[in-house]
């Protein structure tokens, strides 16, 4: 991964809310916070909030006395994130690195991240933290996209990009958001980090939308793909963008389209 992997800064985090969230993360925000709640946690950090899809789905499934602490690296996605929130005094945001967190020991019930970990330059160092923070017998639940070929949309644009620029094929959704798919590797990271019971599930869902334009400006515009696309060929964006709505109407016709998600949830016992 590199560093311009974690740079969700300018229009991104807007354009990221707006497009991406309904189109992929919703369900998964749904299942994520659903599996959080049922832990029934009283001190929670998440962990990579992004635009905050899963604090609004988990906030109001909380009990009154919790303290949730919602931390992103990217101050910009954070502060989108907090302005998208219903006020809630038991919420406190804070711009926070998951490899170097902020937070006393055992200071937490449940730890957890909806694909962030993709992100994480050390995850070795990311899940020792999180253990760290985490009481005895608390959890660390988080989840990471399979490999890209069983997301369909997200494959769809990556070889149509590949077409448009066959020197140097932006290459983002398959190194990072789906470059960490194996659960052999995931499960072995984290028992070398110290949890002492990891269950993984494969999960599959729909991604749907009103048209194929759809998921091409929310990959294109809403991602680091944009950065990868006018980095290339200034100008340009637009022209990608429909290139990757062509293939993606080629592939699954016009008009309201659907595709297949899939995701690994991860739960990891402190």
């Amino acid at each position: 991964m590199r560093e311009t992997d974690k740079v969700f800064a300018g229009s991104i985090p807007e354009n990221y809310d707006r497009y991406m969230v309904p189109l992929i993360f919703e369900p998964f925000a749904h299942d994520l916070a659903r599996r959080a709640a049922s832990l029934m946690p009283i001190d929670v950090l998440e962990i990579a909030a992004g635009t905050g899809v899963v604090t609004r789905e988990l906030a109001p499934k909380l009990p009154p006395a919790a303290h949730y602490v919602v931390t992103d690296l990217n101050q910009p996605m954070l502060d989108f994130a907090a302005a998208r929130q219903t006020p809630d005094n038991r919420i406190h945001w804070r711009q926070a690195d998951a490899q170097v967190l902020p937070f006393e020991n055992a200071a937490f019930d449940l730890v957890f991240c909806q694909f962030g970990a993709m992100f994480f330059t050390d995850r070795l160092a990311a899940y020792r933290e999180a253990r760290r923070v985490l009481k005895p017998g608390g959890h660390y639940l988080f989840n990471v996209w399979d490999r890209i070929e069983e997301n369909h949309f997200a494959d769809d644009v990556t070889n149509a990009l590949a077409h448009l620029f066959p020197d140097d094929p932006p290459r983002f959704m398959a190194r990072t958001p789906h470059g960490y798919h194996d659960t052999a590797l995931i499960r072995s990271e984290l028992e070398s980090a110290g949890f002492s019971r990891v269950v993984i599930e494969t999960i599959a869902a729909q991604s749907r939308t009103s048209s194929p334009r759809i998921p091409a400006v929310a990959y294109c515009h809403g991602t680091v793909l944009r950065t990868e696309i006018e980095t290339r060929a200034p100008g340009k964006l637009d022209a990608a963008t429909d290139c990757a709505a062509s293939a993606i109407e080629a592939r699954h016709g016009s008009g309201e389209v659907a595709a297949k998600i899939q995701a690994h949830v991860i739960l990891a016992t402190a």
